[in-house]
């Protein structure tokens, strides 16, 4: 019988097992991973002494990269409370807590990020001072900490108390048993024992992402003037469905309720593009909530964050965390909105009331309104809640105690009659339970954020909520996407009177299934398509890469302009609703606003940032050509020197051999679209490389300051920066 076994699980994911040794370790840890564990049997439940229990891993090997495919690569919140607590290791007399502690593995950078990122994940904020820094009132401070504390069992604990760390080089570190495991470069460690060897490379290709563990289909929604979207009714550790979500739509708006894992799947499965979004409601910052929000960073422009300011602050502090940025980068990212507690917030017609909610973390639940033929329709989002014998138990914990009052208030908020209620029902030490709401007389109640299998009693109370499925509370009689349209024309092109782009809106909206192709490589289009809602994948017939196009995309402009056959073939990557604009209008309209002079001084630059990796993807139009208006060619030569290229600038290669060489001598080959320059021209770092370049070779020069406020492009170089830093660095 082998000693060591390799498992692959899903991609940039491993299991490798030395039963000998007692050692069970996931390698890469996304969000997720437990779930996928689950799906491929790795994760089972088992019975022992008669206690019921779950296995699985006691150790944790984390990515050296924070980020890969846009998102975040370690999220261990999830796998060291599986551990803990549906494993055991924690829970005093069971089976498993023999002394033995979940294990991080990696490189010291990674180590402690994690460890910071599961401290604030478990409390929050951690003092009282925190909570008062997020503006909250001293008495009322006071008793949100005491509240904490109940959570806690009394005391804020360091991570490290619960948590065995190793940190892994090029030397080989004994893990547990017996077992070694050596860094051989970024990404790829060997574990080895006795005579047995295995590796594991936990690399990402470029275009690859980390993979849902349940599929989702295709649905197809239309906007409404208000309506609840059911994006997700399970919980963190529902195998087969998104954690508890909300999409509200609202005039024609789409908003977010919390930001759970899969995100991007979700948001495609739904016919929703990322440029689409207005803005995020949060509720709190446990990942199950909040794994997405790299999804939600990975737009041209800011989207609108909308929290209390204790939770903004809770969030900031965990997502500073994981990436070792300041938090003053957080609002390079978002647009936050901070949100009056208890009172009615306005949001253009949306109207929002933010409750507190005891919770170990800060957390608010939400109650919408807006104003219909018939008076307010409302919906409350009540994630994540507690059980009402759960606050009847915190009466009087911690130093200072917990009010009667704050409970009876807590409970009386749970309890308003509202149009629609979609209700934490997971149970356990901090979540709710159907049963307290068995006389609330809101007109539906929706059950979720649980696992399993509604018993005959919770369905006497509420209802279920399958996945794309919707409540109209206010119906739309108007194409609000057509309102949208104008928007997006008038920003293209500024200078052409209204009753111009009233002409070019006057032409039939065009629905495409997933997975139709629009435009073929090849084929000379006699329409033009502007993406109004949903993703369309672009092609590249070169290289056969692969970019999403979101809301406010341009299909097939420069070939139907100039009646040439695509280069790049367009296909649906869901639901999609498009402008169809034919050809011959098309080119009247550039004609008689003398646009075509304009459309080709930009065309190169514009038709190089479709192709390339940095740009190709939720880059809308009009920023394309901002960027491509700055953009400047510069010619190198073999005796260019770095400090001769202005340091404020990011510089793109168009044609030639150009080397990138960091500190440490490691030279890397930089392709046409790749890049370098990122440290200085966004990121205020010195520069720790050289470039070597081929005579003639030819870059682009962008200004860092045209390309900073574009969240997309800013995550990733960001990403990327974080990527070259551990290649350069080996055994940090």
């Amino acid at each position: 019988m082998a000693k060591l076994t390799k498992v692959y699980v899903t991609e940039g994911v491993y299991w490798i097992s030395a039963p000998e040794a007692g050692l069970h370790v996931l390698c890469g840890c996304p969000a997720d991973a437990v779930k996928h564990l689950m799906r491929r049997g790795l994760i089972l439940e088992v019975e022992e002494n008669g206690v019921t229990f779950e296995n699985g891993p006691n150790a944790i090997l984390l990515s050296d990269i924070m980020l890969q495919g846009g998102a975040f690569a370690n999220l261990a919140e999830f796998p060291v409370l599986q551990m803990l607590y549906r494993q055991g290791m924690v829970i005093p007399n069971h089976p498993r807590n023999t002394g033995q502690r979940p294990m991080l593995l990696g490189s010291k950078k990674q180590v402690e990020a994690q460890l910071n990122y599961i401290y604030r994940g478990n409390y929050g904020l951690i003092s009282e001072d925190e909570i008062l820094a997020a503006g909250v009132a001293p008495e009322t401070a006071a008793e949100m900490m005491a509240v904490k504390l109940s959570f806690a069992f009394g005391k804020i604990a360091d991570p490290a108390a619960l948590l065995e760390t190793r940190i892994v080089g090029g030397e080989p570190v004994e893990i547990r048993g017996g077992v070694m495991l050596t860094r051989l470069s970024i990404n790829n460690y060997e574990f080895a024992f006795g005579d047995e060897k295995v590796s594991v490379d936990l690399n990402l290709k470029l275009g690859q992402s980390y993979l849902s563990p349940y599929p989702l289909g295709f649905h197809r929604v239309d906007r409404e003037a208000f309506a609840v979207l059911h994006s997700g009714e399970g919980d963190g550790w529902d195998i087969n469905r998104p954690t508890m979500s909300s999409v509200l739509l609202h005039q024609g708006r789409v908003f977010l309720i919390d930001a759970g894992p899969n995100l991007l799947s979700i948001l495609n499965a739904l016919g929703i593009g990322v440029n689409e979004i207005e803005g995020i409601f949060h509720t709190h910052s446990h990942d199950d909530h909040f794994a997405g929000l790299t999804t939600l960073m990975r737009t041209d422009r800011r989207i609108k964050y909308y929290a209390a300011p204790m939770v903004r602050a809770a969030v900031t502090k965990k997502l500073t965390a994981l990436l070792g940025f300041e938090e003053a980068e957080f609002a390079n990212y978002f647009e936050p909105h901070d949100l009056v507690m208890e009172d009615w917030n306005d949001i253009e017609g949306l109207e929002v009331r933010p409750i507190f909610s005891p919770h170990p973390v800060e957390t608010t639940v939400f109650v919408f309104r807006t104003l219909g033929p018939d008076g307010y329709k409302t919906y409350g989002h009540f994630a994540d809640i507690a059980a009402f014998e759960v606050l009847d138990r915190m009466l009087g914990d911690g130093d200072k105690g917990i009010s009667s009052e704050l409970i009876e208030r807590t409970k009386a908020s749970y309890l308003e009659p509202l149009t629609i209620k979609k209700l934490d029902i997971g149970g356990g030490m901090i979540h709710g339970l159907a049963e307290d709401f068995c006389d609330d007389t809101s007109e539906k109640i929706v059950l979720a954020h649980t696992a399993r299998t509604l018993t005959p009693q919770e369905k006497e109370i509420g209802s279920g909520a399958p996945f794309g499925t919707v409540d109209v509370l206010i119906p739309g009689y108007q194409n609000f996407l057509l309102r949208f349209v104008y928007g997006f024309l008038k920003s293209y092109f500024p200078d052409v009177p209204s009753h111009g782009l009233q002409a070019l809106l006057n032409n039939p909206v065009a629905d495409f299934n997933p997975e139709t192709i629009l435009i073929k490589e090849g084929e000379t289009n006699s329409d033009i398509y502007l993406l109004l809602a949903g993703n369309v994948e672009m092609i590249d017939s070169e290289t056969h890469a692969t970019h999403l196009l979101s809301a406010g995309a341009f299909i097939g402009e420069l070939s139907g302009l100039h009646g040439l056959p695509s280069e790049e073939t367009f296909r649906a990557a869901s639901f999609v609703q498009v402008l169809r604009l034919p050809i011959i209008q098309y080119i009247e309209f550039v004609k008689r606003y003398d646009l075509f002079g304009e459309i080709s001084r930009l065309e190169e630059n514009r038709e190089f940032l479709q192709k390339a990796w940095l740009f190709g993807e939720a880059v809308s139009y009009p920023t394309q050509s901002r960027i491509a208006n700055a953009m400047q060619d510069q010619v190198l030569s073999a005796a260019t020197k770095l400090v001769e290229l202005a340091e404020e600038s990011l510089f793109i290669v168009k044609s030639g051999e150009i080397k990138r060489i960091s500190s440490d001598g490691y030279a890397q080959p930089l392709a046409v679209g790749e890049f370098f320059g990122e440290e200085t021209a966004l990121f205020n770092m010195p520069r720790e490389f050289t470039i070597e370049a081929g005579d003639g070779a030819q870059v682009f020069r962008v200004p860092g300051d045209v390309l900073g406020d574009i969240p997309v492009v800013r995550w990733k170089l960001f990403e990327t920066l974080e990527r070259r830093q551990r290649n350069a660095v080996s055994t940090d």
